[in-house]
């Protein structure tokens, strides 16, 4: 694109429509992507311990949906699956399934390729690199990918939070929305918590970066721990 400005840029894109493959690339330019693998990692511990507080009854059937909004390259929704298919490891008739969205093209493109260096996965647990991770074939490219039956289990999706409806149709009964808020205005970190809580099951936990706040918000959340709320 050849322009003569940073203004006449500025002019171009707010005349663009929102489906314009040029907002897509600006979003990929601006936007930060710092991820890992069992960040926070109490977050986990905890989602761990309240999955037994959301189960319906134990002797039945049960889908659960885990939302990963803000998902950058894949590190945290493959951690949130290999959370969650633990659980299920100790629960007949338990399903799961892990939306990760991102406004970002390019890093939704690499997340859904899995592919990883191996000093990325150092946080992972070694049982579960063993279980859940595949090292590459050529010896000496140092990478690994998550395995197929993880991977089926992890929908990405771009999306842009100030779009005025998600297009939810499930309720989660989690949502990992850490370190995202920061970049926003408090307007809108209010405006993008009430979105959050329309598609958070009753009884459903919310998980924020410890950096982040919900204060001063009328939502109809609780926090239960440090960076976690129960939606009431």
């Amino acid at each position: 694109m050849d322009l003569p400005s940073f203004e006449a840029y500025l002019d171009f894109l707010q005349h663009a429509p929102a489906d314009s493959s040029e907002w897509s690339n600006f979003s990929d330019v601006v936007t930060t992507n710092k991820t890992d693998f069992f960040r926070e990692k109490s977050h986990f511990g905890y989602l761990q311990r309240a999955l037994h507080t959301l189960d319906p009854d134990p002797f039945r059937p049960w889908q659960s949906h885990v939302w990963c909004a803000g998902c950058s390259s894949g590190e945290e929704a493959y951690t949130l699956a290999m959370v969650l298919n633990e659980f299920g490891l100790e629960r007949p008739g338990f399903d799961f399934s892990v939306l990760a969205t991102d406004i970002c093209g390019s890093v939704l493109e690499q997340a859904r390729t899995a592919i990883y260096d191996a000093a990325r996965v150092e946080p992972v647990d070694l049982a579960l690199r063993r279980k859940y991770l595949l090292r590459s074939r050529n010896p000496d490219a140092d990478l690994v990918r998550i395995v197929p039956s993880l991977r089926s289990r992890v929908d990405f999706r771009q999306l842009n939070f100030m779009a005025p409806d998600y297009g939810h149709r499930e309720a989660f009964d989690a949502i990992f929305y850490r370190n995202v808020s920061i970049y926003f205005d408090r307007d809108t970190q209010a405006a993008v918590a009430r979105k959050l809580c329309l598609s958070l099951r009753t009884g459903g936990y919310l998980f924020i970066g410890h950096s982040e706040s919900l204060h001063g918000f009328n939502l109809p959340l609780r926090m239960v721990s440090a960076a976690v709320y129960c939606k009431e």
